[in-house]
């Protein structure tokens, strides 16, 4: 049986969509295929691959990816990350659902050591939302 396919939207696709997409590789691969994306990709933040090496998810070999480059995926749900996603969210023909759980941007935090708990925080509580949110939305079994 094919797994579902989820793909998680941001804007940047640099740090809570990335982040998303690991927990969700990390704790449901077995049962759904996740993917990231960006309304405008850029790069993947160097504090977000930092704090989820931390956790034991390695996001060294991701890149920033445009929606553009999914569109011939077939996502039974598309769940946006922040609000300015949600607002320029694109259609994807095949998505069964959409979802929205905004999250708060890491990347305002800064570039020194002083981002850190910011980051680490947001880590967190993607995983503690999305995660449970995800498995919801696609009923999926428990482990």
């Amino acid at each position: 049986m094919e797994k579902p396919r989820v793909l998680v939207l941001c804007t940047g696709n640099s740090c809570r969509s990335q982040m998303g997409e690991g927990w969700l590789r990390h704790d449901l691969g077995d049962r759904l295929e996740a993917y990231s994306a960006g309304t405008k990709p850029s790069f993947v933040h160097p504090r977000a691959v930092e704090v989820m090496g931390e956790a034991g998810v390695d996001l060294s070999s991701h890149s920033s990816k445009s929606v553009e480059s999914l569109r011939d995926v077939a996502f039974d749900l598309v769940v946006t990350v922040c609000d300015s996603a949600r607002e320029a969210c694109p259609v994807f023909p095949g998505a069964k659902r959409t979802i929205h759980h905004a999250f708060d941007d890491p990347a305002h935090a800064g570039t020194g050591e002083e981002a850190l708990p910011v980051f680490r925080r947001v880590r967190d509580e993607i995983r503690s939302v999305l995660v449970p949110l995800v498995a919801q939305e696609l009923e999926l079994p428990g482990r």
